[in-house]
């Protein structure tokens, strides 16, 4: 089976329990096109709304603490879901974004990069990341090869801005 399965990842089954719809990022994995694309938008204003609020260390401290949560949610929705990586599920997407958006200046063209680039990466997959995606089962796996597309794109960015601050 791919990455969709018997079961539907609609708001009904979003609803239904706390892990579905913490792994269905809080609705936007219901999207009917793209899920994975709408989580990382939905974790945007999500990081603006902390920022707002905290400082990145302790952004940085609670995004630790929902990838613990998104692992245990992602391991229950796939597990329901009879897939364990459904596209619905875009835990792993939002928290990774947190990471990468942790690393850029707080600047809209920057955010605009930032997304760009995780989901590059998150799309493509090189190497480690598909093997992550492949091999890791469960809701580790979910997380974990999102995790490492997100250090692929916070390295480019990291490059990005080094040198554009050479210029």
């Amino acid at each position: 089976m791919g990455k969709s399965g018997a079961v539907p990842a609609d708001w009904r089954f979003c609803f239904s329990h706390p892990a579905h719809f913490i792994a269905l990022g809080f609705g936007s994995g219901v999207a009917p096109k793209a899920p994975g694309t709408f989580g990382s938008l939905a974790a945007i204003p999500l990081y603006a709304a902390m920022l707002y609020f905290w400082p990145p260390i302790f952004i940085l401290s609670l995004t630790a603490l929902v990838f613990v949560i998104g692992w245990w949610a992602a391991s229950k929705t796939g597990h329901d879901l009879g897939v364990h990586d459904h596209g619905a599920i875009v835990i792993d997407e939002i928290v990774a974004m947190w990471l990468v958006l942790l690393v850029v200046p707080v600047n809209f063209w920057w955010w605009i990069a930032a997304f760009a680039a995780f989901r590059v990466f998150d799309i493509w997959k090189p190497w480690p990341i598909r093997w992550f995606d492949t091999k890791v089962p469960g809701g580790l796996g979910v997380m974990v090869d999102d995790i490492v597309a997100a250090f692929y794109a916070v390295v480019v960015l990291l490059l990005a801005q080094t040198l554009l601050a050479r210029g």
